[in-house]
């Protein structure tokens, strides 16, 4: 057993070239082989946003508080809000960030293939971004 106290892992402002505004990631779990567990905790402020991107395995989201948008390259952006969670499947195109009047603060969790996460697309523009977006239907 590993145990990570609070603040071992200290956050760190996103990437530019991944995320639109101001992003802190807070590593979670990095789990070592054989396990391919990465999870992230991912606080966005208002109108901050990921790239377009992907993950080979798939990817859960989990909406701790505030609220936020996730849009695919098939459907118009959904509306999420704290306590949603939201499976994207292995491969599938997508972006997830917050909304112009609030932060949104979400747990990431993903598996790595072959040591790859995640592949980074283009920026979401500002018309993507500004779509009319779907409230979410309850799904099962």
């Amino acid at each position: 057993m590993e145990l990570f106290p609070t603040g071992s892992r200290p956050s760190k402002l996103g990437d530019p070239n991944w995320f639109t505004g101001q992003v802190w990631l807070e590593p979670i779990l990095a789990a070592p082989a054989p396990s391919r567990n990465r999870s992230v905790r991912e606080k966005f402020e208002p109108r901050a946003r990921t790239a377009w991107h992907s993950h080979p395995l798939g990817q859960v989201l989990y909406v701790v508080a505030g609220t936020g948008l996730i849009g695919t390259r098939d459907a118009a952006p959904q509306i999420l809000r704290a306590g949603d969670t939201i499976w994207i499947p292995p491969g599938q195109e997508h972006w997830h960030g917050a909304v112009p009047d609030s932060i949104l603060d979400l747990i990431s969790i993903q598996e790595a293939e072959s040591g790859f996460v995640t592949t980074w697309m283009a920026h979401v523009s500002d018309e993507e971004y500004q779509a009319p977006p779907l409230e979410a239907k309850p799904q099962g």
